[in-house]
């Protein structure tokens, strides 16, 4: 990737709303050659999307938690992700080398939901689940080291 388009990823990574004419000034290029290289770079899939920020606690969901799976049968498919998209608790799930095979994020309103969302999890996937709940959260969604 070129110097100047990482430059112009790495801006938009820590603030999506950067204006064309913002992102022109501290790049030293046309608005018209910045508004290419963004729309460039969706194309490419660089850039995926754009999205808020919104606080958890403000939405009622106070609780985080990171839920390691591993499936009861090893020989069974692995299709867990399939299976667990239609959970909207479980906010992001990461394929990790080791003894499970996903770390799932997940958001919930209280302690009772996150065991029923677990009782889900296990039920939809077939799978063991390991849960280890978060009580702070120091910094998060930090922009890429571009």
């Amino acid at each position: 990737m070129e110097d100047l388009d990482r430059e112009i990823a790495r801006l938009l990574a820590s603030d999506g709303r950067r204006s064309f004419t913002d992102l022109a000034r501290d790049t030293g290029l046309s608005v018209s050659a910045v508004h290419q290289r963004v729309r460039r770079l969706e194309k490419r899939g660089v850039i995926r999307g754009y999205r808020a920020v919104v606080d958890p606690d403000e939405i009622d969901l106070p609780l985080t938690a990171f839920v390691s799976i591993k499936p009861i049968d090893p020989a069974a498919p692995d299709d867990a992700p399939d299976r667990l998209t239609h959970l909207a608790a479980i906010e992001a799930c990461h394929s990790v080398a080791g003894e499970e095979s996903y770390i799932l994020k997940v958001r919930v309103v209280t302690p009772a939901a996150l065991e029923d969302l677990l009782q889900e999890i296990r039920a939809a996937a077939n799978v063991s689940t390991r849960t280890t709940v978060v009580l702070s959260t120091p910094f998060e969604g930090r922009p890429p080291a571009i």
